[in-house]
């Protein structure tokens, strides 16, 4: 008895190329606005200069990793603040489910980075290779000389636009004019033209050849926004109680937009909303993963319902409650009912909530850190006298841009003074001067009389303050004198 061998089953199918065809509308529109605009931020904004005065750059927008700063026009955020970089974090988390609640995969179809860069190399393709129908037949055709040129010459524009924006990349974490001249004259670090390879490799990849295959597969965002949608939420889908069934249609002939009745409804099946599509997909098999809601599908179909005489919106922006009612005849709701939602309405005061608490936290944070370690070895030195010292480690951060000179002090218990006891620093200087933006590291010493209160007891509370000497500004904390127990 023979036995038949069988292939085993493929686990992953090949990928099938996609060749949209352009479109012309309102949303195509939008989006090579939004595009544009999105470049040109990301672009341009590291050569936005900002005077910050003698010793500080001059970068708007800077990422200083080596001096662990972040600055963004005015406002500079020092490590110890990250939480401002966490809350604008989670705003823009919360920003995400706000606008998928309403819109959809909104953010998929206009501003991911991966959208944006894919619709650059497509429009270079399209320049390049031609419309649908000729990069079709440039893929079917084989190698020659016509061929080469043309892949050739795409991809060596994409390779620039990958070098763009690589090297724009590295201009957010050090000063612009001076890190391009570096580069040009090879002696930028060795980090940065590795992080420009990275980007510029990784951008030809993921726009050139992966496109829809980043956002079926690699991100996890698709499978995570079903659970910010619900029923009221407006997406891009078909209204199939008008197109079907769908088929060629006479002139004159009337359709389901000219009477519900009709047999016919207003879909040709010409595949216009399948050909512009950049993830490949019919809209109106429904609902789908790969949906990125672009509405370029929108476009397509308004096109040729103009054609053929029938209304427009065939295919458009609505919720999946409305297209339920709409099959019954009734109207869809207004889209402000669909905005004015509580899950909405929950995001954007938490949203709201947050970016209100960063701006207060933000004006009324203290343009100094203060930060005081006692040092525990020894806890305390007796004195010849019998004083009782203890020393501190005070470090003083001046987050403004000028040099400041500060006189250190203490208090005991809600502001009392210490009688008996005398603050000195290291050097027997009574004030300490921190150059603009820097952290100053000094020793404080605190001596108690033998009969005094803060030498006779165990630990004793006190604040420690610094007072700047040209505003009178304070900052204090909390610590002990460590005394001896008789």
């Amino acid at each position: 008895m023979s036995t038949i061998e069988q292939e085993p089953p493929r686990l992953y199918a090949a990928r099938e190329p996609i060749f949209p065809r352009r479109v012309r509308g309102q949303f195509r529109n939008l989006k090579w606005v939004l595009m544009a605009v999105t470049l040109g931020i990301y672009y341009i904004t590291p050569w936005i200069r900002w005077d910050r005065g003698p010793g500080m750059p001059d970068q708007a927008v800077l990422v200083d990793l080596a001096n662990r700063r972040f600055f963004f026009f005015w406002i500079e955020i020092w490590p110890h603040e990250f939480y401002f970089v966490a809350g604008l974090l989670i705003m823009a988390g919360l920003g995400l489910f706000l606008f998928t609640s309403v819109l959809g995969r909104v953010w998929c179809g206009y501003f991911c980075p991966q959208t944006v860069w894919t619709d650059l190399f497509m429009m270079v393709e399209r320049r390049i290779e031609g419309d649908r129908n000729a990069r079709i037949r440039l893929y079917e055709q084989p190698w020659d000389a016509r061929k080469v040129r043309l892949r050739a010459t795409k991809w060596a524009a994409w390779l620039l636009i990958g070098l763009l924006t690589g090297g724009a990349w590295v201009f957010y974490f050090a000063d612009a004019p001076t890190l391009l001249r570096n580069l040009v004259t090879l002696n930028a670090h060795p980090v940065a033209y590795t992080t420009i390879g990275i980007m510029t490799a990784t951008t030809f990849f993921f726009g050139g050849f992966a496109r829809e295959q980043i956002c079926i597969y690699a991100c996890p965002w698709p499978r995570i926004q079903g659970a910010m949608m619900d029923e009221n939420t407006l997406t891009v889908a078909y209204r199939e109680w008008r197109g079907e069934p769908r088929g060629k249609i006479a002139k004159g002939q009337p359709t389901k937009s000219d009477s519900p009745a009709a047999l016919k409804g207003d879909c040709i099946d010409c595949l216009a909303c399948v050909n512009v599509c950049p993830m490949g997909i019919d809209i109106r098999e429904g609902q789908q993963l790969e949906c990125i809601t672009c509405a370029l599908c929108i476009d397509a179909c308004d096109d040729v319902m103009a054609k053929i005489g029938k209304p427009r919106g065939l295919i458009d922006y609505m919720a999946l409650k409305d297209e339920s009612a709409e099959k019954t005849g009734q109207e869809g709701e207004s889209l402000w009912k669909h905005v004015l939602r509580p899950r909405p309405l929950l995001y954007f005061t938490l949203w709201g909530a947050i970016g209100v608490g960063l701006i207060v936290a933000l004006f009324l944070r203290s343009p100094y850190d203060l930060n005081v370690s006692p040092v525990r070895n020894p806890l305390y030195v007796t004195m010849a006298d019998g004083s009782i010292r203890n020393t501190y480690e005070l470090r003083l951060r001046n987050m403004q841009g000028q040099e400041k000179t500060f006189a250190v002090g203490a208090d005991g218990h809600e502001g009392q003074a210490l009688p008996g006891a005398e603050i000195t620093l290291e050097g027997g200087r009574s004030t300490v001067t921190v150059p603009a933006d820097e952290t100053f590291e000094q020793r404080v010493y605190i001596t108690a009389d033998p009969d005094s209160a803060l030498a006779d007891g165990a630990q004793t509370p006190l604040t420690m303050w610094i007072e700047d000497l040209d505003s009178g500004r304070r900052a204090a904390v909390e610590t002990v004198f460590q005394g001896t127990e008789r």
